[in-house]
């Protein structure tokens, strides 16, 4: 297993269904924390996700607070806008635990409060745009953490 991708409430089924197809084709797993902005069942997600997802090692959480109560300790990155170290200085172990926030408006003001020492962005190259999909940042975090595993 490479790396644990957790998403906090994510919002748009298809980007779920393509990180869902990221995480097995990285051999990291997928952890999912309501609520969602869509059903899991919904064919948007199975469509991004292709005939992959029923392969996908996916754990989904009731809340953050379950989520954080089950890995007290273990390590982890959060990514946001709001970092101020960039993602290739995470250092990335074997099945640590890389932390997303929800589309609209990414992790919530006490996650960022609690984890400023574990705080990491993406940098941003023009002034025009706030942020990156999050399937396509979560690629990037990922593939770099393979890099640095290699």
């Amino acid at each position: 297993m490479a790396f644990n991708i957790v998403l906090i409430e994510p919002e748009i089924p298809n980007n779920t269904g393509n990180i869902g197809r990221l995480s097995l084709g990285t051999g990291s797993t997928l952890h999912l924390v309501k609520p969602f902005g869509f059903e899991l069942s919904d064919k948007r997600v199975k469509r991004a996700g292709l005939d992959y997802w029923q392969h996908l090692n996916v754990i989904i959480y009731e809340s953050v607070e379950d989520f954080f109560l089950q890995h007290k300790g273990k390590e982890m990155a959060f990514l946001s806008s709001h970092g101020e170290k960039k993602h290739w200085n995470i250092p990335f172990k074997k099945n640590m635990f890389l932390v997303f926030g929800k589309e609209s408006v990414g992790l919530s003001k006490q996650i960022l409060e609690n984890n400023k020492e574990h705080l990491y962005k993406i940098p941003l190259y023009s002034e025009h745009i706030r942020s990156l999909n999050i399937a396509n940042a979560v690629s990037i975090v990922v593939y770099e953490g393979l890099r640095h595993l290699q």
